[in-house]
């Protein structure tokens, strides 16, 4: 029976580029993201693609889509936690409390749902575990300037890794994470946008799908193993004290 992944966030960017390389491996990969349409184009062609439309910011709808996969391929061996969005960038007193709430509902209480939810699957199914990947960033570490919203999340999935690392234990549950810098998403051209838009300097970056092998290295491990934290990044760019 070939192995299971859910990939949240998974219509494009980093999520897509993971969910093309798993789904090239042959593993069951459930696709977990709002857009219907962008889900099936990247199921289109895949008899081991199962397309997952949900809000991770509902919990409704995220065990919806858990209980759906698990029914239809067995098992969850593995969750990608990987939705999430950057925000406004600017600082904290121009930052509206709106999107505050945004950034938050997404990156963090989106991630918690999911992972609780992973976390419930694998406690009661038999065998008992599995794998848990939270995408953190770089900014966990040393943020961007004008980030207040996305790296204050970002600190929280590390305290969200370390706890599901601790709490899995008994359970066979592993949790890991992996810190990404300047993969070559539509986030991150974005970014470069703006700086090229503010006459700055433009980061390097590196392909998506090097982090794609990074994250399919993480969840092919066996059991008795973990990475706990991967940092995968664009050569060049600035990192340690961003400069």
């Amino acid at each position: 029976m070939s192995r299971s992944i859910l990939i949240t966030g998974a219509s494009s960017g980093i999520g897509a580029s993971v969910a093309r390389t798993f789904l090239a491996e042959g593993w069951q990969v459930g696709l977990l993201a709002r857009g219907q349409a962008k889900l099936a184009a990247l199921a289109k062609g895949y008899d081991n693609a199962h397309v997952l439309k949900a809000d991770v910011t509902n919990v409704n709808e995220v065990q919806s889509a858990f209980d759906l996969f698990v029914t239809s391929v067995g098992r969850l061996d593995v969750l990608f936690n990987n939705a999430g969005m950057f925000g406004e960038q600017a600082p904290i007193d121009e930052i509206s409390l709106e999107n505050w709430q945004q950034v938050m509902g997404v990156n963090l209480h989106g991630m918690f749902l999911c992972a609780r939810a992973a976390f419930a699957q694998m406690r009661m199914q038999a065998p008992q575990g599995g794998r848990i990947i939270n995408n953190g960033s770089i900014s966990a570490h040393n943020p961007r300037p004008g980030s207040v919203c996305y790296t204050t999340t970002k600190h929280a999935i590390t305290g969200l890794t370390k706890s599901l690392s601790l709490d899995g234990r008994p359970f066979d549950i592993a949790c890991g994470q992996i810190d990404i810098g300047n993969a070559r998403t539509e986030l991150v051209e974005d970014l470069t946008a703006r700086l090229e838009a503010e006459g700055k300097p433009v980061q390097p970056t590196m392909d998506v799908e090097d982090v794609a092998r990074a994250v399919w290295h993480m969840a092919s491990l066996p059991p008795e193993a973990n990475v706990q934290w991967m940092t995968v990044m664009a050569t060049k760019m600035p990192y340690i004290g961003r400069g």
